[in-house]
């Protein structure tokens, strides 16, 4: 059976299989848009550090014994917001399995739901990011409406690549 016959059964594995890729896929796409974004929006104070930045440093640090260098910072945090977004997706694309048709809505939901549980609770809780009430409110729109977006286009290019795959 070959890969494209796969994708056009009507199965369980199949369906799920198609839902997890393209949703990773969507995710990438996500997380890239939310970066653009970010480097015109401002979502953090000049001299605050990335929760990403924190962690990868921090592995950094227990492994070599240093810390990123500044010039690498920017790229060690893609290596975080990359994987993590694409994780995301491929969790979204899984609990759209079963739902069929473009539903940007689920998307804006979705977007919302990964900055609340990141930004406004979980970040701040580890002590990697401001607390809310801390942070600037402008920042916290410019926030979340990134994560929107990223939701969004997760949900467009979830919806098309799955239907491609179909084809």
């Amino acid at each position: 059976m070959s890969v494209q016959t796969f994708f056009q059964k009507d199965s369980y594995l199949s369906n799920t299989s198609r839902s997890l890729i393209a949703g990773f896929v969507g995710g990438l796409a996500g997380s890239a848009l939310k970066s653009i974004i970010e480097q015109f929006l401002p979502v953090r104070q000049v001299e605050d550090r990335s929760a990403q930045i924190k962690i990868v440093d921090d592995l950094s640090t227990k492994i070599t014994g240093t810390p990123v260098s500044t010039r690498n910072e920017a790229l060690a945090e893609q290596l975080v917001n990359i994987p993590f977004g694409g994780s995301l997706g491929a969790a979204y694309g899984y609990g759209k399995k079963d739902r069929h048709g473009l539903r940007p809505v689920d998307g804006v939901v979705f977007g919302l739901t990964t900055w609340t549980t990141t930004h406004e609770t979980s970040l701040p809780i580890l002590g990697l990011e401001p607390k809310p009430t801390d942070t600037p409110i402008r920042m916290q729109l410019n926030e979340l409406f990134a994560h929107v977006a990223f939701g969004v286009t997760t949900e467009i290019v979830r919806h098309y690549l799955d239907e491609q795959l179909k084809k």
